[in-house]
């Protein structure tokens, strides 16, 4: 059967709504769930165990603290709660399936799965989707938004205590990240990005080149001396005209049909470790509209196909 090698997941929301200026993505891991994704799973032949949430607090109950670096402590905090439930997920022998909440939530997701393989001397590969970059440091930041910044994290770089979640950086090598559907970033973020050595892949490229291209190419750049590959999906990598309820919508974004291509592709290579899927706003929605859209996409990511 298509999809992961592990048979069992773990499901693990992160209402975070602190890494962004606007408000209703804690409510994500909720939307996410009304759509049926434990069911859906369930039908695909998966063993299912929900653990709820890892307790994040709402902005309005803290000090926003370094404007560089908003509500810096309980990011940080959440973060490390969710590495240790992702860590003992796989040793578990089970499939952490990661609901947000904001995209700095990756930062503890990615320290998570990169620790269980770090203990057996195994590297992991990243394939992250999204409209943004999430390169920028507190020091490139415009807005100081840690949303903005979790890739950077998880390559070693800007606020040492996210940096070093874990105890040591970076998480993954910058040629085994596959960076797919950006189309907005900061003039400093673009150098960042340049010069990391990740392997961007954006709009244009997907235009010219076709996804079926990037994702074989991506998945091999994700998969080169590694065990296998994380997969951090921000809904905002999809066009908003199909998923119209996230955080950060930019226009021009992947189709419906395309973010389906690439997670039936990563299921078809069963070199999919852990997943997450971030950014998700029932506030700015219609009717769950993208929280099914959320739905579907795991879907095809755990193995669901047309025959």
């Amino acid at each position: 059967m298509r999809g992961p090698l592990v048979r069992k997941v773990r499901i693990i929301g992160v209402p975070m709504d602190l890494g962004a200026d606007r408000r209703g993505v804690d409510m994500g891991p909720s939307g996410i769930r009304i759509a049926g994704v434990a069911e859906m799973l369930r039908r695909l032949g998966y063993q299912v165990l929900d653990v709820g949430d890892v307790q994040v607090p709402v902005p309005e109950s803290r000090d926003k603290g370094p404007a560089r670096a908003k509500y810096l402590p309980e990011i940080r905090e959440a973060c490390e709660t969710l590495r240790e439930l992702v860590r003992s997920a796989m040793a578990a022998g089970e499939c952490p399936i990661v609901l947000g909440g904001d995209h700095s939530i990756a930062i503890g997701t990615v320290a998570g799965v990169a620790e269980h393989h770090r203990a057996r001397q195994e590297h992991i590969g990243l394939i992250w989707v999204d409209a943004h970059a999430d390169m920028n440091t507190p020091e490139t930041s415009p807005t100081g938004n840690v949303h903005g910044m979790p890739l950077a994290h998880v390559l070693g770089l800007g606020e040492p205590s996210l940096a070093q979640l874990g105890g040591f950086a970076p998480k993954v090598a910058p040629e085994n990240v596959a960076l797919i559907g950006i189309r907005d970033l900061d003039d400093e973020e673009k150098r960042t990005v340049r010069r990391s050595g990740v392997n961007a892949y954006t709009m244009r490229d997907i235009d010219e080149r076709g996804m079926s291209s990037i994702i074989q190419e991506a998945i091999t750049k994700a998969s080169a001396g590694t065990i296998g590959f994380h997969v951090s999906f921000d809904l905002d990598g999809m066009d908003p005209s199909d998923v119209p309820g996230v955080g950060t919508p930019v226009k021009g974004g992947i189709d419906w049909r395309e973010g389906n291509l690439l997670l039936e592709a990563i299921a078809d290579s069963r070199r999919m470790l852990s997943f997450e899927i971030t950014e998700l706003n029932p506030i700015l929605d219609v009717r769950n509209e993208s929280g099914r859209v959320a739905v579907d996409m795991i879907a095809s990511a755990f193995g669901k196909s047309i025959l």
